[in-house]
């Protein structure tokens, strides 16, 4: 139990959708009798939904400061334990002090670990974690009038919660923490640069552009990477290649900058990203090439990032052209190294780009209807299993003559997407030849070089599919 959580609204930036939501919660906590006056009750629980390092901890701990209330908190999991009867038993002493100490607020984090759906019956089922889940039921039903504590719990799995945990009385809102958009970014990056000896140089907008769905969490992780590059530089101040370098460590993990490639390596790597870059900057809308490097991250060999547009990641909304350009762009290393070296030499380097290709392929005729033969038709339930918790299985509810069609389609729509990327390729050997060669040499080229060099040469951009 925390008296004073010392953190207020003023720590948390980027999600003013939740903040203003929990702004009420906090009018509950400072002015309980104007609601009780005219009748009203205070809800009993808020249940914090998204993605992990949005945060939702932070935002809890903040509600606490901003009413001045006392502050407890529990993991879901320390509720679970291979006694039976510990976890109710925690339930229970766990609101014997809230109640001593009310008004406040008690924060139940990861509340899937507890809260999770009971068992149909199959299996044997988890008797200690639904008898845990029964006592919090019980309890949090049990609130004599308006005693002003108010229950914050959050997961990032809302899907697997028991529908009593979510009915009204129980938990009465759902708060979604999304992921920050660009101005939230901004705030986010200026309240973690606060105490952090930054270069004149710095422009926090232009790393908010660069970072599309990057959490909370991840932002904080970023400045915190390229304060640690800093000081292994010997640098008195974090500037913009530090921030850069930081961004790409985040993203693709660290560099090996100790493998040895031989020169032939080097090439075949120079050109299977050269060719992924090129067809993405010559395809109409799509992403805009940001870096592309040749020295090996984590498990890749070499990387081409693309800045994904933020209208379109918040949206969720992607048009068929798209999606066709996509595939065409994660072929385009494969066919770099088909052309430039020939069919025998064509490495395995390229089997994730297959695997998108054919999951993208698969996606868009079997879930998004955009197939020209089978129509806007969704084929194949999605269901989850019981006693695999996460895992999603894809039911059949087609005939084997439609999976016969549904495999045809697959592959029309890869191999027009191949054409393309192969078009583009050929009748752009010659940027594609110049931009391998300055790979080689510089390992390295921004968004700025590539441009530069489309600029100086006669381009042949790729038709709408």
């Amino acid at each position: 139990m925390e008296p004073q959580t010392q953190v207020t609204f003023g720590d948390v930036a980027g999600i003013e959708q939740a903040k203003l939501e929990l702004n009420e919660v906090v009018d509950f906590l400072k002015n309980a009798d104007r609601f009780t006056a005219v009748g009203a009750k205070i809800p009993k629980g808020v249940l914090l939904v998204g993605p992990p390092g949005t945060g939702k901890t932070l935002l809890a701990r903040a509600v606490a400061g901003e009413a001045g209330v006392p502050f407890f908190s529990i993991s879901g999991s320390e509720f679970v334990e291979m006694f039976v009867g510990v976890g109710a038993s925690r339930v229970r002493d766990l609101f014997e002090q809230a109640k001593s100490s009310a008004p406040c607020i008690v924060f139940i984090d990861e509340i899937d670990a507890v809260g999770r759906q009971r068992g149909a019956g199959l299996g044997g089922g988890n008797d200690e974690r639904e008898q845990t889940l029964n006592q919090l039921l019980t309890e949090m039903d049990g609130f004599e009038g308006n005693t002003g504590i108010i229950i914050i719990a959050a997961t990032n799995r809302p899907d697997v919660l028991d529908a009593a945990l979510l009915r009204p009385g129980r938990f009465d809102r759902q708060v979604v923490v999304e992921r920050p958009d660009y101005a939230g970014r901004v705030e986010i990056l200026n309240v973690h640069a606060r105490g952090k000896t930054l270069a004149k140089g710095i422009d926090l907008d232009r790393i908010a552009r660069r970072t599309p769905g990057f959490t909370g969490a991840d932002l904080s992780n970023l400045l915190n990477e390229a304060a640690i590059l800093t000081a292994r530089r010997n640098l008195t101040e974090i500037s913009m290649d530090e921030i850069n370098d930081a961004i790409d460590r985040v993203l693709a993990g660290p560099e090996k900058k100790d493998r040895v490639m031989s020169e032939r390596r080097k090439l075949l790597v120079a050109y299977h990203e050269a060719g992924h870059a090129l067809v993405g900057a010559l395809m109409p809308d799509y992403d805009p090439v940001q870096k592309i490097s040749i020295i090996p991250r984590g498990r890749a060999g070499g990387l081409t990032w693309f800045t994904p547009n933020e209208d379109r990641m918040d949206s969720g909304l992607y048009s068929r052209s798209y999606l066709e350009n996509q595939m065409a762009v994660a072929l385009g290393g494969r066919l770099a190294e088909e052309i430039i070296f020939g069919d025998e030499e064509v490495t395995t380097g390229a089997s994730n780009d297959l695997q998108q290709v054919a999951r993208v392929a698969r996606q868009m005729v079997t879930r998004f209807g955009m197939s020209d033969r089978l129509g806007p038709v969704a084929l194949g339930r999605q269901q989850g299993n019981m006693f695999l918790g996460r895992d999603i299985m894809s039911e059949r509810d087609f005939s084997e003559e439609t999976a016969a069609t549904i495999d045809e389609e697959v592959r029309q729509l890869v191999d027009a997407a191949y054409i393309r990327a192969k078009q583009v390729l050929e009748e752009n050997r010659h940027i594609l030849n110049q931009l391998a060669d300055i790979l080689v040499e510089k390992e390295t080229v921004d968004a700025e070089e590539l441009q530069d060099i489309l600029a100086r040469n006669d381009v042949k951009t790729a038709a709408f599919a």
